[in-house]
């Protein structure tokens, strides 16, 4: 039996308005759950919305962004929902983040202890000075951060350092839902591993994680299920085993990421990616696509796990099969 989603995001659209009129579509109709014990990987190309999305949940926007559609965290809907809850009831208690750009994150005069004994106490109510130290520095453990960095500032810290920092502040309130944006980067391939076993372990304790992620491998390691973004749109959602294996990806997008990887045929995707402020009236992959035809100038409709005219085929199965969202919906 699937469990209930714990997020459930439905036509989620931002747009910014720019000087002149202008306008750019970063996310458009992304529909996506993610229930307890499960991991959603959102992959994709730079600049195709990922962290944008990310963004909205959290109502971490900027004031020249408009939302549309839903995200109903239980029965609170984070696109409507004001600063004060975001900030009192949410943001922490109730979503963890791990941000794209730690040191961005981080009050450059404090130390890393520092950060992390006010979080303990803010989140977890653990009061008195030794107490709060056994606290940080197990967090900080848990997220493979050294002990005998704490004390330094954030400009004293690598990026992968600095990644690790955010890690440990994410994972310290024990949050139902964790919003990973692109948690391995700058790390060497055994920290990876990991940082996304340790992010592996929180998942299978009961907690949801969508991991946004440009590292294949690493969604492979972790992943439940598998969403893939282009052009600020998810072209195409299933299951990690059925993408990162047999049958493989539908969308010819999804199988140009995976036959890039060197250990499948090296071959990048041709082309580049449209600007969001100028796409095309249908399939935005469609000038960079061997399987494109006429009927692309349409935007293609979601149907099954992919939105694509010319999908690769499905194997034949005795049952069609709908998604958790078709069945939610």
């Amino acid at each position: 039996m699937t469990p209930e989603p714990l997020l459930s995001v439905r036509d989620l659209s931002v747009r910014f308005l720019l000087p002149g009129g202008r306008r750019v579509d970063a996310v458009s109709d992304a529909s996506f759950d993610v229930a307890p014990g499960e991991c959603l990987a959102l992959i994709g190309e730079s600049g195709c919305g990922k962290s944008v999305l990310a963004s909205a949940l959290l109502g971490l926007l900027p004031a020249n962004a408009r939302t549309a559609g839903h995200a109903h965290l239980g029965d609170l809907d984070l696109l409507t929902a004001d600063e004060p809850t975001l900030a009192r009831t949410v943001r922490g208690r109730r979503v963890g983040l791990v941000p794209q750009s730690p040191a961005a994150h981080l009050t450059p005069v404090r130390t890393i202890r520092s950060h992390i004994e006010e979080t303990v106490t803010r989140l977890t109510g653990v009061r008195g000075r030794s107490a709060r130290r056994k606290a940080a520095e197990q967090a900080s453990l848990r997220a493979e951060f050294p002990l005998d960095h704490l004390d330094r500032h954030p400009h004293e810290l690598s990026g992968g350092l600095a990644q690790r920092a955010a890690t440990a502040l994410a994972l310290i309130g024990d949050a139902p839902l964790l919003l990973a944006d692109e948690p391995t980067t700058g790390l060497d391939r055994d920290l990876v591993d990991r940082t996304v076993d340790e992010l592996r372990r929180h998942v299978d304790d009961g907690h949801a994680l969508l991991m946004i992620t440009h590292d294949l491998a690493a969604a492979e390691r972790i992943a439940d299920r598998v969403a893939v973004m282009y052009a600020g749109r998810i072209v195409e959602l299933t299951d990690a085993g059925a993408f990162f294996g047999s049958p493989g990806p539908r969308h010819p997008y999804s199988r140009g990421l995976l036959e890039a990887l060197p250990e499948r045929s090296f071959t990048p995707v041709p082309g580049l990616p449209p600007e969001l402020g100028s796409l095309p009236e249908g399939c935005a992959f469609a000038p960079r696509c061997d399987r494109a035809t006429d009927i692309c100038g349409a935007l293609p409709f979601f149907e099954n796990t992919v939105a694509c005219h010319h999908p690769v085929p499905a194997p034949a199965a005795p049952h069609a099969t709908r998604t958790p969202e078709d069945t939610r919906a």
